[in-house]
């Protein structure tokens, strides 16, 4: 398999070893990923930490420099903007040198509490960015096809990407679903499931098998409240049917006003379950903001990236900035600044990055698909969009990329991060680097968000 950096074939050898850290890492083999199926979390990260640390990585030291000379020949290529070593300065201007930064912060690596990874080959293409995005651990979404509704399937799927992304802390969710009931939410608990997804019918990719009434999954939110497992709402109502609309309590839905229409719903359950930890994902509206900080300290909201750029005016014209919830008025891509940057703990990263296929966002084979692709450049972009309000400062992003999160998932009280990676990232202004053009080849290439313009750069440290 090959895949394409704006325009330039990488095997995917050198595409892993560019990603990875510059180590010699052994993957498990497949049978190794069977039996981890039906591992609990901490099993699952245990094995991962075995893997990750195996005596024979260091049995080939000349091996290990020639992976490590590509994987930094490679992080040059990426940072230009994906051009080969051999084309014309003219064509794409030399990147300054790190000592030449107009700005330079070092944080601890971010979490990111939002990323759909797929399966397949989408999943081998996207899951190796996670890195470049600064982020050394991520929370799965669910919703595959079939949509993970099983404890062990979900732990199964931690399996399958860890080989793509060694130092990636991956945490499994399920997919809110009929077929969910109390038992399973304790067996989600004692196999270290971290949160349920719900997704309501029909609204965005993989959803057909979503929700429809909320009040059906009331045992099953005890059941949660109990086991203390999270609640992560897509916090839309379905459109008004675009033909009868006869029964609609409501006939005026759109994607303009879905979220702030399912707000009244996020108040009732925190209502009727206040212990219950609750995650509003993908904000995008002031009144997003404002129900989440009513709400008392067992509920959140994420905020993306691409949302403190976008608006209305964007996604109109340009199926790459089209995702769900769509971006709405100035106003409130202001108010999605303001709690962001504000150390407001209610608020922190999920980057909802949902990578598709090119010609699938083009709507060449029917309507345009909802997902803005944001992985590689995640802190990048969120610092971008800080500095743009004078707030890229270390306490304001680390607060926001790294902290708040974590505490709210309660990961390091779960025993979900031992503090082996002591690894850093560094976020540099002014060196020139842009935006890759694609990421993958052929059909499956996806183009990330701000394709082709200037992006902040990352390395990471020891």
């Amino acid at each position: 398999m090959e895949f394409s950096l704006a325009g330039e074939i990488l095997s995917s050898f050198e595409l892993h070893h560019f990603y990875r850290p510059l180590e010699t890492i052994e993957h498990p083999q497949p049978q190794t990923a069977i039996k981890r199926a039906k591992m609990t979390l901490k099993d699952h990260l245990h094995l991962r930490s075995s893997v990750s640390h195996h005596p024979d990585d260091d049995k080939d030291k000349e091996k290990e420099k020639e992976d490590e000379s590509t994987a930094r020949k490679l992080f040059r290529r990426l940072k230009s903007g994906g051009k080969s070593d051999d084309e014309s300065d003219n064509e794409s201007p030399k990147l300054r040198s790190d000592s030449e930064a107009e700005v330079v912060i070092e944080l601890p690596p971010a979490a990111d509490f939002h990323v759909h990874l797929r399966d397949g080959s989408m999943m081998e293409t996207v899951t190796p960015t996670i890195e470049n995005g600064g982020v050394n651990l991520v929370y799965v979404m669910p919703n595959l096809v079939p949509p993970l509704t099983d404890p062990a399937a979900a732990i199964a799927y931690m399996s399958r990407l860890q080989p793509l992304s060694p130092s990636t802390t991956f945490l499994p969710t399920l997919y809110l679903h009929p077929s969910i009931t109390p038992a399973t939410i304790a067996t989600a608990a004692s196999m270290g499931i971290v949160g349920v997804k719900s997704y309501p019918r029909g609204l965005t990719t993989n959803s057909d098998s979503g929700v429809l009434s909320y009040e059906q999954f009331y045992p099953v939110f005890q059941a949660m409240s109990d086991h203390d497992i999270v609640l992560n709402l897509h916090g839309e109502c379905p459109s008004t049917p675009s033909e009868d609309v006869a029964g609609i309590e409501d006939e005026d839905i759109t994607i303009l006003n879905a979220e702030s229409k399912f707000l009244p719903t996020l108040l009732s359950i925190h209502k009727a379950f206040p212990k219950l930890r609750i995650v509003l994902e993908h904000c995008t509206t002031a009144a997003a903001v404002e129900a989440v900080r009513s709400c008392g300290p067992t509920v959140a909201g994420t905020i993306t990236a691409h949302h403190l750029f976008l608006t209305i005016d964007n996604w109109a014209d340009d199926p790459f900035c089209f995702c769900k919830p769509v971006a709405k008025l100035p106003a409130d891509r202001a108010a999605l600044l303001a709690a962001a940057t504000s150390g407001d703990t209610k608020f922190f990263l999920g980057t909802d990055s949902a990578p598709h296929p090119k010609p699938a966002k083009q709507g060449r084979s029917g309507k345009t698909v909802a997902g803005v692709f944001t992985q590689p450049y995640a802190v990048q972009l969120v610092a971008e969009a800080f500095d743009k309000v004078g707030k890229a400062d270390k306490e304001t992003l680390e607060g926001f990329c790294c902290k708040f999160g974590r505490d709210f998932y309660k990961v390091k009280e779960k025993g979900i991060e031992n503090g082996q990676d002591k690894r850093r990232i560094v976020l540099m202004r002014g060196l020139g680097e842009k935006v890759v053009k694609e990421v993958g080849g052929g059909e499956g290439a996806v183009v990330p968000f701000r394709a082709g313009e200037g992006v902040w750069s990352l390395k990471w440290i020891e």
